[in-house]
């Protein structure tokens, strides 16, 4: 291991179809509606649709509104999109005509819910998925307005969502379970047959074969562990349950355990190369977590770049108040990272070659460091390779203050 210094001190729907009322009796489906109702655009302009300046169209999700007569008076420009339909379109239609939704059954969805004519009881419908013309999956919620509890329906409020979303969870959640299987099946594998070797044929085998089984039923053993923590990490990172328990960390002590261990596996000490500045702010942090930052990223250059790996230890500022921080870049003198790929480094299964690995590790360190309050990133190193700088502020508890 080569250290660098600065100074002596550092070491590198028939829908709703509301019963309408008489003044109503005359219009037809295909009239537009009266004056009071007619928008100039996507939904109503009234003041029943701007609040404090919000108007529908400016809401992410799909936005309809009928009336107490069952018409269409809202239609934002989300629920356009989604629905496919042209909001001046839509506007005065009745609700079954302007979103003919059916159930996954194929049931016209309005005709079993009736909102008009239903219970006086009910407040709405909660958010399921529906099939517009076409088979397109919607996400579809309605609430129920009445002017008291059991009263006539007087407005019908939809939410319209896609499910692009909720797909791409579905398929990275069937991505995980598939990388999982396939990641503990090797191990799993090797510690039955050993163990099942050993107990039934145990004086069959010299002490030396009895020690090399054992010790490859623990390094498996060790490597199921390791995927089981991860599977935690990435739980507890996506629900933000992940917890950083601080106390002081000497961070280049913590940097020259990880190149040792890497020296003690095999690797020349030449190839590392480490640098710490002086006058480093005192660390507050999660001893295990940086460890296992560390671990991360110093793996990744060992085993998927070349050349020399050069860790840096640096004092720098940390978010916009100017808070004291503490840098680390690990770099190395490989092929790098393809700038189409920079983008897609810190997410789920991605993998910088095919050198095995379950593409979850930089997805745990991003996590794990803004967990501490601090940033991540990536780019190209002085000397062509990958580099990955952390910043992680003082992050000095408030009692200390």
């Amino acid at each position: 291991m080569t250290v660098g210094t600065d100074s002596p001190a550092e070491a590198r729907s028939d829908g709703p179809h509301a019963r309408e009322r008489a003044g109503a009796a005359g219009t037809t489906d295909a009239e537009a509606p009266t004056d009071a109702e007619a928008p100039t655009g996507g939904a109503a302009r009234d003041d029943s649709t701007d609040f404090a300046g919000l108007r529908p169209d400016d809401l992410p999700d799909g936005l309809v509104v009928a009336d107490e007569t069952g018409r269409v008076v809202c239609f934002n420009t989300a629920a356009a999109r989604i629905a496919a339909v042209p909001a001046d379109r839509a506007l005065g239609l009745p609700l079954d005509r302007a979103l003919p939704l059916e159930d996954l059954k194929g049931r016209r969805w309005w005709a079993l819910t009736d909102p008009y004519g239903g219970l006086a009881t009910r407040s709405g419908q909660p958010e399921r998925n529906l099939l517009l013309p076409g088979g397109r999956e919607v996400l579809v919620s309605a609430r129920y307005v009445r002017e008291h509890p059991t009263g006539p329906v007087r407005r019908v409020v939809v939410s319209l969502r896609g499910t692009e979303a909720r797909r791409r969870t579905e398929r990275s959640n069937a991505e995980l379970i598939a990388t999982v299987a396939h990641e503990l099946r090797s191990p799993l594998t090797s510690v039955k047959g050993f163990t099942a070797t050993l107990l039934h044929k145990w004086e069959r085998f010299t002490d030396e074969q009895k020690r090399l089984m054992l010790e490859t039923v623990d390094a498996d053993a060790g490597r199921i562990k390791r995927l089981i923590a991860e599977l935690l990490d990435i739980s507890r990172i996506d629900s933000g349950r992940l917890e950083v328990r601080r106390q002081p960390v000497d961070i280049a002590a913590a940097v020259g355990r990880h190149v040792h261990a890497h020296t003690a596996g095999g690797q020349s000490p030449d190839r590392f190369f480490v640098r710490i500045r002086p006058q480093l702010p005192p660390l507050w942090a999660d001893p295990d977590k940086i460890d296992q930052i560390l671990g991360n990223l110093l793996e990744n250059a060992v085993r998927h770049g070349e050349g020399t790996v050069t860790i840096e230890v640096a004092p720098t500022t940390a978010g916009d108040d100017g808070e004291e921080g503490t840098e680390v870049t690990v770099s190395d003198e490989g092929p790098g990272i393809p700038e189409e790929s920079m983008s897609r480094v810190f997410t789920r299964f991605w993998r910088g070659s095919k050198r095995g690995g379950t593409g979850l590790g930089l997805y745990i360190v991003k996590g794990v460091v803004e967990a501490h309050g601090g940033t991540i990133t990536v780019g190209r190193g002085p000397r062509g390779g990958a580099e990955f700088r952390f910043i992680l502020p003082v992050g000095t508890p408030a009692h200390l203050l």
